[in-house]
C-alpha cells in the first residue's frame, strides 16, 4: 500500500513540474530532462510512468482538461438566472487570464498540436464538447432565446460562447498591454439581451 502511494505521490510530482516546464515555456522548448530536473527525479522515472514526451503530455493534458471542466461546471452550478450564468462564466474565464494565465497557455500549446496529431485534436475536440455540454446544459437549456436565436439550436450556441472565449482569450494572451480586451468578454452577454 505504501509502495503505491509513493507511486501516485512521484507520478504527481511528475505531472505538476510538467505543467509548470511546457506552460512556461511551451512544449517543443521542454525536454525530458528539463522536466526530471524540476521534479527532482531520474529520467527513467518519467519513461517509467509515462512512457515518453507525448505521453507525459497526455496526462497533463487530462489533468488540465479534469480542471477546466471541474470549475466551469462548479460555478455554474450556484446561480439560478441564466443571465447570472453567463456573467459567472465569463468571470470565471477572466479570473483565469489574470490569476492563472498558464492554463491558456497550455490550452492554446496543445491547440496547435492538435493541428497535427490525431491524438491531441481528439483530446481537444472532447474538450470542446465537454464544454459546450456544460453551457447548453447549465445556461441555455434554462433559458428563453429571443426569437432571432430560436433558429439555432442550443449546442450549436454554446460552441459559439466558448469559441468566443477561446478567442478572446488568445488575443489577451497575446497583446497583454491591451487593458480593453478582458473586458471584451462582456459583450458575449449581448447575445441574452
Amino acid at each position: 500500500m505504501q509502495d503505491e502511494m509513493e507511486k501516485t505521490n512521484q507520478s504527481q510530482k511528475i505531472l505538476i513540474s510538467a505543467f509548470e516546464c511546457i506552460s512556461t515555456n511551451g512544449y517543443a522548448n521542454v525536454s525530458l530532462r528539463d522536466i526530471a530536473s524540476e521534479a527532482g527525479v531520474a529520467l527513467s522515472q518519467i519513461n517509467y510512468y509515462f512512457n515518453n514526451k507525448e505521453g507525459l503530455f497526455v496526462e497533463v493534458v487530462k489533468m488540465m482538461v479534469q480542471k477546466y471542466l471541474k470549475e466551469v461546471e462548479e460555478r455554474l452550478r450556484i446561480d439560478v438566472n441564466p443571465k447570472e450564468k453567463i456573467s459567472d462564466l465569463i468571470m470565471y474565464f477572466i479570473e483565469v487570464l489574470e490569476k492563472e494565465p498558464k492554463l491558456f497557455k497550455l490550452l492554446y500549446d496543445l491547440t496547435s498540436m492538435a493541428l497535427w496529431s490525431t491524438r491531441f485534436s481528439n483530446m481537444l475536440s472532447e474538450m470542446f464538447k465537454d464544454m459546450a455540454d456544460i453551457i447548453d446544459k447549465h445556461i441555455l437549456n434554462s433559458l428563453t432565446l429571443k426569437s432571432k436565436l430560436r433558429n439555432y439550436n442550443s449546442r450549436s450556441l454554446a460552441r459559439m460562447i466558448f469559441g468566443a472565449i477561446f478567442g478572446i482569450a488568445i488575443q489577451v494572451m497575446i497583446d497583454s498591454d491591451e487593458k480593453e480586451l478582458l473586458k471584451t468578454l462582456n459583450s458575449i452577454e449581448l447575445v441574452f439581451d
